[in-house]
């Protein structure tokens, strides 16, 4: 992990979702990517660590990446935030949800909608949003020092699924190689879903997206 923001994952939830609480340990500040379902329980995590949430981040809209963002938008009082193209998923996240067999509470109406090359500040670092459509229409991923949270659009020798609403297995693959492929390749992957990886491993091996632009 970087020096200047720590990371922690955690798997939770029926479908195996990964949440990650990324904080900046001189200000204490933290921002908690994915709230999926059972996430609640991380909450007495962030008060130990006596962590300041100040925003709930979605890398996309469905259901199981933000089933937990009205629980952690209220008890701790902070945004959430997406990409601005992914705003109408979101909207509709409790009907997909029960196409699945979920019941997941409505997500607040995000305070901050994103788009490509923001900043979001965590203390004195930041993540940069890279806009990834392709597994659905607002996918995003976050670039801290050194790593990337990736959602749903790359993963270990995998990428997202496309056959959902607004997918697109060519934009996929053209929003991995364009952006996430042009990171360092020691980069780390930690995506949505599984283990995490490396650029440079996924550039070489991933049987869907690998070799250079």
């Amino acid at each position: 992990m970087p020096d200047d923001l720590r990371v922690e994952t955690f798997s939770l939830g029926p479908l195996e979702n990964n949440t990650y609480l990324v904080w900046d340990p001189a200000s204490r500040e933290a921002v908690l990517v994915d709230p999926t379902m059972d996430s609640e329980r991380l909450a007495p995590r962030i008060r130990e660590l006596g962590l300041r949430l100040t925003a709930v981040l979605n890398t996309h809209g469905h259901f199981d990446h933000l089933a937990g963002n009205a629980f952690f938008a209220s008890e701790f009082g902070c945004p959430v935030l997406i990409h601005e193209d992914e705003q109408p998923i979101l909207r509709e996240m409790p009907f997909y949800a029960s196409l699945f067999g979920f019941t997941v509470a409505p997500s607040p109406e995000p305070g901050r909608l994103l788009r490509h090359g923001d900043l979001v500040p965590v203390g004195a670092s930041s993540l940069r949003v890279l806009h990834t459509p392709g597994h659905s229409p607002g996918g995003a991923c976050f670039v801290g020092n050194g790593f990337v949270l990736s959602g749903d659009t790359l993963f270990a020798q995998s990428v997202g699924r496309t056959d959902l609403p607004g997918g697109s297995h060519d934009t996929l693959v053209e929003s991995i190689r364009r952006e996430l492929f042009q990171l360092p390749d020691k980069t780390e992957v930690l995506p949505g879903h599984g283990p995490s990886t490396l650029i440079g491993f996924e550039k070489r091996h991933n049987p869907f997206a690998g070799g250079a632009p």
